[in-house]
């Protein structure tokens, strides 16, 4: 590489990781002040799953070891990550985080209760997995009710909370890498694709096929598309 491309080059990596680390500091902004206000254990928690139509719903609750020093470029909501990006910075969450806990529900149990039953019951199995028990959450959109722990409840706290971005990721990257299992399971519905959420790809297989046993039966998107033409089809 010529010398003048190099120094540009080195310029624009130093530009782009000065503003992610303003950009990531806004986010601690949060944690920060509950430090100050004597709380020590402080969990984000999201879920990754919730809209599928198959699969589990996945929840995932993450303590920062050290808000001062912890810094991760390109940590954000995982929906603005590209999938490989995602994997990447899952691992490294795993090793500076202090604490990662990850709760799951399954699709029998989310066609039981419903959905939001189904994500609380995950967000309590993630904060039930954690090393220590938090002292105060920061939770993405939803609040848990019946539980003593403080809580905050942030509409979009991925780009509130740098503890609620790092769940997002764990949930999402944990959730995938099962969907690429199940797709190994049942290859028609290309799981490793889409993930279990409604792509055209997706209903097209469900009309085909009928659904499989990790398919919400209940979910509307499920049930329009597997009872075209008066049919219904299960594997079980």
């Amino acid at each position: 590489m010529p010398l003048k491309k190099s120094i540009s080059h080195y310029q624009k990596k130093i530009s782009f990781l000065c503003k992610e680390r303003l950009r990531v500091e806004k986010l601690k902004i949060l944690e920060r002040k509950l430090l100050f206000s004597g709380f020590t254990l402080i969990a984000g928690l999201d879920e990754a799953g919730r809209g599928a139509l198959a699969g589990p719903v996945v929840a995932a609750a993450v303590v920062i070891k050290d808000i001062n020093t912890f810094f991760i470029a390109d940590l954000k909501d995982s929906k603005k990550i590209a999938e490989r990006k995602r994997e990447y910075l899952y691992e490294l969450i795993m090793e500076r985080a202090c604490n990662v806990g990850i709760g799951s529900v399954d699709s029998e149990t989310i066609d039981k209760v419903n959905i939001l039953e189904a994500t609380l019951l995950a967000m309590k199995r993630a904060i039930n997995s954690l090393k220590q028990c938090p002292d105060y959450l920061l939770i993405d959109a939803i609040k848990i009710p019946y539980i003593s722990i403080p809580q905050d409840s942030l509409i979009r706290g991925e780009n509130r909370s740098i503890s609620i971005a790092a769940a997002s990721v764990v949930a999402k990257v944990y959730r995938d890498r099962l969907m690429r299992e199940y797709h190994k399971m049942y290859p028609s519905y290309q799981f490793d694709q889409h993930k279990g959420y409604g792509t055209k790809k997706h209903l097209q297989a469900i009309r085909a096929g009928g659904t499989c046993p990790i398919h919400r039966k209940t979910f509307s998107g499920v049930l329009s598309d597997n009872l075209k033409n008066g049919t219904k089809k299960d594997f079980v």
